[in-house]
């Protein structure tokens, strides 16, 4: 799938198929993530590649809005190093892999972390260093509805956009 065409086709999947995501496309999505825009270079990001069903039930029970975590055939949780932007860097690295698995037609889900409640709790059952803070975690799986990964009506670019001025 063209860049474009994953831009447009992304869309949060929560129901997936009962077939595992090839440990070849998970390092290729991860590998996507590496080459996100990161400020002053400092590349502050770790992932951990999750794909052991009881670890995904023990994720979906800590984070309230991500039940579906359990059904999921793996989940990429992304922590950066407390850097001045480790977030806007960690959130970079995210839309790369939710487009990456969109282009190998995979669904996926980002499941928010920064200052959610479970953080310390998801942050010590992976075994990070406390020091880490956890952006996001990435829920991919094979996609149950045969159109999840579609384009759907948006606002126009000319809606959206103003010259000089708002």
């Amino acid at each position: 799938m063209d860049f474009f065409s994953a831009i447009k086709k992304r869309r949060s999947v929560r129901e997936y198929l009962d077939k595992p995501v090839p440990v070849r496309l998970l390092e290729e999505i991860v590998d996507a993530a590496r080459f996100a825009a990161t400020a002053r270079g400092i590349q502050p990001w770790e992932f951990v590649v999750i794909t052991d069903p009881k670890a995904l039930q023990g994720l979906a029970a800590l984070a309230e809005n991500a039940r579906f975590l359990a059904q999921a055939k793996a989940c990429i949780a992304v922590f950066c190093s407390d850097t001045k932007y480790y977030l806007e860097d960690g959130c970079a690295a995210t839309e790369n892999m939710l487009l990456a698995a969109t282009a190998l037609g995979i669904g996926s889900c980002w499941v928010a972390g920064d200052k959610k409640p479970y953080c310390q709790e998801i942050t010590a059952m992976l075994g990070v260093p406390a020091s880490f803070k956890l952006v996001s975690l990435v829920s991919l799986g094979y996609p149950k509805r045969k159109d999840a990964l579609r384009v759907i009506e948006k606002r126009s670019a000319q809606e959206l956009i103003h010259r000089e001025r708002f």
